[in-house]
């Protein structure tokens, strides 16, 4: 879908996001894009830089003018050898995953969506799951920035670390990234195992869990008992990967057509919702897949939905979790979308949800249409009384007075918005919010 409609309304991906940009500019290069940025700042026009539109926050909404990258894209260059590539920003994930099998080369980690930019994705610290990785802007070496003068920084951890620090999850507001260097491995196998267990287990064991495997994540249903537990690990054996047939019924109508009728089926009687996920999580029993690491890491998802996700820190995850769900139970919140958890290693990034701590990631997910705001609401009363941090591209309601105490680094991301953007070209209302003025 394209974010930007034939009337010019932007929607996100979720389509709960919109705004109309006074205009939208959409340069062919580097060189098209520092002109137009430097014509714009230099008018006095606020600048916000879109990906793909998969934040569920207002992270790149503008009635001003609106940055699209799309044609920055591909990679740019590649070292085998050391694993160094630099793509750029406007290359969908999925895209730079076929280019980079095709060099034998993967990304270390990934979420389990690969729909967004390059640039998008390092922006809002867009993470996968692993307790001895980090998210994917944790892999990246270099930023290629253009500022509102129209002039061209290239970051680098050599000659500008504490820049890179926080270019690496700078929320677009810091200027345009035109190319990202990422540090990639060779290509490798994951086998992944689905299984479902009960919830009190997997909790109880939640450290074990994830230390015990490359990349351990679990499922949910609020109102459910059970646990889907997804484990993958790295192999030395040849991709195995799932038949066509198999594949379809698994990933389309298994999690997606019978997810959607479930999920719509509890916005019709709220009241079923209880007995409905009890009955999803007696189903949902798991399976097995074995392929190239990015077909493993990435599931399809064609049902809509708005999200809220909280960092905190890796011991606290399971009570947090069990809050949760009490919270849910004991209000008979109509929610029958799962709750999602996943773990990483702590980063140094200014701004990264998991700086300076390995971290837990509690999701939580509403269906379309439906009524989130109380349900988000209090469960980010129970994220705060563990520091939690929120990820930049999904919702929360914290403001910058809230979040700096949160970030040792804060002022030194401030510095590097002072030193990059003095003029605040690059902002819009969520920025504000979220950063201050």
């Amino acid at each position: 879908m394209d974010p930007l409609g034939q009337r010019g309304e932007w929607a996100n991906w979720a389509g709960d996001q919109r705004c109309r940009p006074a205009r939208v500019l959409a340069p062919r290069s580097r060189a098209e894009l520092a002109e137009q940025v430097a014509a714009a700042a230099a008018a006095g026009e606020r600048l916000s830089v879109t990906g793909s539109g998969h934040s569920f926050t207002e992270a790149a909404m503008t009635d001003a003018t609106m940055l699209r990258l799309d044609a920055l894209r591909g990679v740019l260059d590649a070292d085998r050898e050391s694993g160094l590539v630099r793509v750029g920003a406007g290359t969908v994930l999925a895209a730079l995953n076929q280019e980079l099998e095709g060099l034998g080369l993967a990304l270390e980690n990934l979420g389990d969506i690969d729909a967004q930019t390059v640039a998008g994705a390092i922006s809002t610290g867009t993470h996968g799951t692993g307790a001895r990785f980090g998210n994917i802007s944790a892999r990246v070496e270099g930023v290629e920035m253009v500022l509102a003068d129209g002039s061209v920084r290239d970051l680098s951890a050599a000659d500008d670390p504490d820049l890179l620090r926080a270019a690496r999850i700078g929320i677009g507001a810091l200027g345009a990234i035109s190319a990202v260097t990422l540090r990639c491995l060779p290509a490798f196998t994951l086998r992944r195992v689905d299984s479902a267990h009960k919830l009190a287990d997997v909790l109880d064991r939640f450290g074990e869990l994830a230390a015990a495997n490359d990349h351990f994540e679990l499922f949910t249903f609020p109102y459910s008992d059970r646990a889907l537990v997804l484990e993958r690990n790295r192999t030395e054996e040849p991709p195995r990967p799932k038949g066509r047939a198999v594949a379809f019924l698994n990933d389309v109508v298994l999690e997606n057509w019978a997810l959607e009728a479930l999920a719509a089926a509890g916005k019709a009687m709220p009241r079923a919702i209880p007995a409905l996920a009890r009955f999803a999580g007696l189903v949902a029993t798991g399976g097995r897949n074995q392929d190239a690491s990015h077909r493993i890491f990435v599931n399809r998802r064609d049902v809509r939905f708005t999200e809220m996700e909280y960092a905190v820190p890796r011991a606290d995850g399971p009570t947090a979790v069990r809050r949760v769900i009490e919270w849910v139970r004991s209000n008979r919140y109509p929610v029958f979308f799962p709750i999602e958890v996943r773990v990483a290693a702590g980063d140094d990034a200014d701004l990264s949800a998991a700086h300076e701590r390995d971290t837990t990631y509690i999701a939580v997910h509403q269906y379309r249409r439906m009524k989130w705001r109380p349900y988000f609401e209090a469960v980010e009363s129970i994220m705060n009384d563990y520091d939690g941090r929120p990820h930049w591209g999904k919702r929360h309601f914290q403001t910058a007075a809230t979040l700096a105490p949160r970030y040792p680094r804060w002022d030194a991301f401030q510095r590097a918005r002072d030193e990059l953007d003095p003029s605040r070209a690059f902002t819009n209302e969520y920025a504000e919010c979220v950063l201050g003025r």
